[in-house]
C-alpha cells in the first residue's frame, strides 16, 4: 500500500481538530505534529558481472563442496585416541589379536543391541581388552535418491550404542577395524580394566 500525500485542505482540518481538542495529559509537553513523511527512496541492487567463458578456456576456481556430515567410519577416525598410543597403533596395523568376537550379521535392532550390551560387559567382568564386533558393511539401497541414506543400520547404531550407558563406562576407544578382521564392515572395541 503506497502513502499519498495529504492536501492542503486535509493539513487545514487537521489542525483545527488539534487545536480544539483538550489534551488527555498537559502535563506532558506538546510535540510538533510532522505534516507528512517523505516517500522512502527505492534501493538500488547492484548488478551481478557475468563473465564470458570460451570454450578450453581454464575455470576461474574450484567449486565449493557440500558439507555433509561425515561418515561414521570418518568420525571414529577423528577422535582422539584415548588408550596408549603404541598399542593403539599396532590395533589399528591389525597386529593385536581380538580376545573375543561377536557377529551381528543377519541381527534385527532390537536384538543387536541387547546382545552387545551383554556381550560388552560380559568381556569387562572376564578381563578381556581388545573385542571384535562385527556389523557387516549393510546392503546398498534400492531406491537412490536426493538425499543420501547412511548405508547398513547396525554400522551406524553401534558405535552410538557403545557410547551411551551402560556400555559408556566400559569402552575406552572403538575404531574400524583393520581390513584383516573386517575393515569397514567391523569395529575394535578396547575396554577398560575392572577395579
Amino acid at each position: 500500500m503506497t502513502r499519498r500525500k495529504l492536501t492542503a485542505e486535509e493539513i487545514e482540518l487537521w489542525r483545527k481538530v488539534t487545536n480544539q481538542a483538550e489534551r488527555l495529559h498537559p502535563e506532558v509537553p506538546q510535540t510538533v505534529h510532522p505534516t507528512t513523511l517523505p516517500k522512502p527512496k527505492p534501493t538500488k541492487t547492484p548488478k551481478v558481472r557475468i563473465e564470458r567463458f570460451e570454450v578450453g578456456q581454464n575455470a576461474l576456481g574450484k567449486l565449493a563442496r557440500n558439507a555433509l556430515k561425515p561418515t561414521v567410519t570418518e568420525s571414529l577416525r577423528a577422535t582422539p585416541v584415548q588408550m596408549d598410543t603404541k598399542a593403539f597403533s599396532r590395533m589399528k596395523r591389525g597386529k593385536l589379536k581380538p580376545e573375543g568376537k561377536l557377529d551381528l550379521h543377519g541381527m534385527r535392532v532390537d536384538t543387536a543391541h541387547p546382545t552387545l550390551i551383554r556381550f560388552i560387559l560380559s568381556a569387562q567382568a572376564s578381563g578381556k581388552r581388545l573385542v571384535l564386533v562385527v556389523t557387516g558393511k549393510g546392503k546398498d539401497r534400492d531406491e537412490p535418491g536426493p538425499i543420501p541414506t547412511p548405508r547398513g543400520v547396525l554400522r551406524n547404531q553401534v558405535p552410538q550404542w557403545l557410547s551411551l550407558p551402560p556400555l559408556a563406562q566400559a569402552v575406552l576407544q572403538v575404531t574400524p577395524a583393520h581390513i584383516s578382521h573386517g575393515g569397514d564392515g567391523a569395529y575394535y572395541v578396547y575396554l577398560r580394566r575392572v577395579r
